[in-house]
């Protein structure tokens, strides 16, 4: 049979009371926080309690660590995105003012080499950009912006800041078809430079290479030398390059030797010409017949000595 101890006071009763035990435990306190400001014999303590505390920090810590490394890191990537999409337009956008900034560089540069080569030459130049371009076999053509309208007339040298480039074959209104210096068709009066010797330089429909069928085996030529326009046919100005001798072949059985020479004008190149009146009195009469006609006649009537030398008399 289970007895019962006659002792009934409660456990908590037991030994001191509440208040004694709080009073000692503050008491003891107060003694170790003022030892430890006084001497710091606790921070050794101190730092070996926060070492065995870490793991467990690190465990509470890890959830919300995590969670801000993964919504930084989502956050980082679109921002990212934003920014290499952003600085990619900015890039394009830039590139493309600069391929426009280079394009308007180079056509300065053009148009200043056009001035400078008109200096001198004449009292009136127009500067005529080129619309199209016909580059068949033995036939080079181009059209140009100018016509009737603004006082171009038929045979009117044409010119660019290297050279000779052709003259104006067929006019209309508002635009002009120019016959190339390498046209099969085509021939302009030359002389060297060098010793004053004149000759036929003709196109051969290679638009690189001009040929002087009529230059004797004797002749005082050579390559390297520099062909000027003569003058001679009253329709290009004197003197100006028109290009230079690659090739002198001699047959002592020949009459003519074998003359070819390159032409100075970028003639593939060339995005704007030089329309020349070197005698100012004629192009005032061909401008002011031209704009009298114009209603009745597109097409201009010139004086003789104004004709294209598509077929010029072979001797000189």
């Amino acid at each position: 049979m289970v007895t019962v101890s006659a002792d009934s006071r409660p456990i908590i009763g037991r030994g001191p009371s509440l208040g004694a035990r709080f009073f000692f435990l503050a008491i003891l306190s107060i003694a170790v926080m003022v030892l430890d400001h006084r001497t710091q014999y606790l921070e050794t303590a101190r730092i070996w309690m926060s070492a065995a505390l870490h793991p467990l920090n690190a465990v509470v810590d890890a959830p919300y660590a995590f969670w801000n490394w993964l919504t930084s890191s989502f956050a980082d990537r679109a921002r990212l995105r934003e920014e290499n999409a952003a600085l990619a337009e900015e890039l394009r956008i830039a590139r493309i003012k600069l391929l426009h900034y280079e394009a308007l560089v180079e056509e300065n540069r053009r148009l200043r080499e056009l001035r400078d080569a008109s200096d001198g030459i004449g009292e009136r130049t127009l500067i005529a950009e080129i619309m199209n371009v016909s580059v068949e076999a033995f036939r080079h053509r181009i059209r140009i912006n100018k016509g009737a309208y603004d006082g171009v007339y038929e045979g009117q040298p044409v010119i660019d800041a290297f050279g000779i480039v052709g003259q104006v074959a067929r006019l209309d209104m508002f635009s002009s078809q120019v016959i190339l210096i390498t046209d099969a068709e085509h021939a302009i009066p030359v002389q060297v430079n060098r010793n004053g010797i004149r000759s036929l330089a003709m196109g051969t429909g290679q638009l690189g290479t001009l040929s002087l069928p009529f230059m004797t085996v004797d002749a005082d030529i050579q390559v390297g030398d520099l062909l000027v326009s003569s003058g001679f046919d009253g329709i290009f100005p004197a003197g100006y390059p028109v290009a230079t001798v690659t090739t002198v072949r001699r047959n002592p059985a020949e009459t003519f030797a074998t003359v070819e020479a390159k032409p100075l004008a970028l003639l593939d190149r060339d995005r704007e010409v030089l329309l020349l009146w070197p005698n100012t009195p004629r192009g005032a009469a061909s401008r002011d017949a031209s704009m009298t006609d114009t209603a009745a006649e597109p097409s201009l009537s010139n004086p003789p000595e104004q004709q294209s030398t598509a077929t010029p008399p072979a001797s000189q």
